[in-house]
């Protein structure tokens, strides 16, 4: 008795085995029977499971596809040999409906029989239910949209940076202050810093400026010394390669303007600030030659060609020619003050005549920053509440920066040795100036 139930056993084991063998058959429905094959002569089986196990031995020259349709001749009434109906998810079967319809669920896949399931209950090994298609979209827009946005860094700055924290808002502020900066503009920018009154700040300012911007961009920015007889920014920038002036600059600017010229050739004439990451062309130191308008345009294309923004200071002359060059070369216009009533006189007399000047210079008002650098005492608190109002509303922007006993010391300017709140509102002042820069780009002149 044990043997034939083994024996019983070992037949349903079997049995079941051959009906997954069938299930992984390819379906007769895509095949066609070779009229030319003859079926092998094998002897009548007594059993499905018998006829199963035997095919594949019987049939060595018969390919699988014609031994599936002479198990369909065979047994015409053997689910699993007819030809199986195509999927409702088949697009080569069932066209798809120009009416957006929704279409049906796939099936799952043949079920086992009771005899199968005994011995495959998690059902056929390998064979999985199909997943639902997914919409994948390959616009390159929505592909950038889905991407995940980049993680921010950590602080830099105080207790936050030791615990690898988030920025705090100050911090995030600033960095976005320094991305301002840095905007790739597409073409060369000129900044142009002015107020006829001397003593208003206008060398520190663009020095603070031209530093700023330079930190920010990683270079690309000269100061231009802009005076038409002798300035002092020789006397505020550290004298690091060159003792060369604009004069020096003009006389070589036959060599320097040919097609091989290389910034190399051109920075020999300049100074190149180390901690602020930007040159410096300082005006003459003697008075035997004045710049005059044709000398600007040389030396204003020339260092066009190799720097991508140029901040220029200027003389206290209104009604010279360079200065007026400046004022029709310039994006951007910055005014130094400080709140005393002659350094905001003068700039309100600027404004006042560059008001007369046509529709570019009204727009160069508008863009306009206002840069206000307070030296130790300077400060004339009703002067302020009165005009503060008044440059706001002429000017795109007022930016206050901090006294500083660094440049209050009138010495050579080293943005390393700034306090970092003015370093902070010299960034500030960069970003402003930048975003106006955007603005002027892109309204026609």
């Amino acid at each position: 008795m044990t043997d034939s139930h083994n024996s019983g056993q070992h037949k349903d084991r079997e049995a079941a085995a051959a009906e997954v063998r069938r299930m992984w058959q390819p379906t007769p429905s895509w095949t066609q029977p070779d009229p030319n094959a003859t079926p092998a002569a094998d002897p009548e089986p007594t059993d499905q499971a018998d006829l199963v196990d035997k095919a594949p031995r019987s049939s060595k020259a018969v390919p699988e596809d014609d031994q599936a349709d002479e198990l369909s001749q065979d047994f015409p009434g053997d689910s699993w040999s007819q030809p199986a109906p195509p999927l409702a998810s088949d697009p080569w079967t069932h066209p798809v409906s120009e009416h957006n319809d929704p279409a049906p669920t796939p099936s799952s896949g043949p079920e086992l029989s009771p005899a199968a399931q005994h011995f495959f209950p998690q059902g056929i090994p390998g064979q999985h239910a199909p997943q639902p298609e997914r919409q994948v979209s390959y616009r390159a827009d929505e592909l950038l949209q889905a991407l995940p946005l980049p993680r921010e860094a950590p602080a830099e700055k105080g207790v936050r940076s030791v615990l690898r924290l988030r920025p705090g808002s100050s911090e995030r502020l600033e960095r976005v202050a320094r991305a301002t900066a840095a905007t790739a503009f597409r073409r060369p920018v000129t900044i142009t810093v002015a107020n006829p009154k001397g003593g208003s700040g206008k060398t520190p300012t663009t020095l603070l400026l031209a530093g700023a911007l330079g930190q920010a961009r990683g270079g690309g920015v000269v100061a231009w010394d802009n005076n038409e007889l002798r300035g002092n920014m020789h006397l505020r920038t550290h004298d690091t390669n060159s003792r060369s002036t604009v004069t020096d600059l003009l006389q070589a600017m036959t060599m320097l303007t040919q097609p091989d010229a290389r910034l190399g050739d051109v920075g020999a004439y300049l100074r190149h600030q180390v901690s602020g990451q930007y040159d410096v062309l300082t005006s003459a130191t003697t008075t035997y030659a004045q710049i005059e308008a044709k000398d600007f345009d040389q030396i204003h294309r020339l260092l066009s060609r190799f720097y991508k923004v140029l901040v220029i200071d200027t003389g206290n002359n209104e009604g010279s020619s360079n200065w007026r060059e400046a004022m029709k070369a310039s994006d951007v216009l910055v005014i130094p003050i400080k709140w005393k009533s002659l350094s905001c006189a003068a700039a309100v007399q600027m404004l006042e005549e560059l008001d007369h000047q046509g529709p570019d210079a009204q727009r160069l008002i508008r863009r306009a920053v206002i840069a206000v650098s307070n030296g130790p005492g300077d400060v004339n608190k009703e002067v302020e509440k009165q005009l503060r109002p008044y440059f706001e509303s002429r000017a795109a922007a007022v930016v206050d920066i901090p006294t500083d006993p660094h440049i209050a010391a009138e010495g050579p300017l080293d943005h390393s040795a700034l306090q970092p709140a003015t370093r902070r509102a010299a960034l500030e002042l960069a970003a402003k100036v930048a975003e106006q820069i955007t603005i002027a780009l892109n309204v026609p002149r």
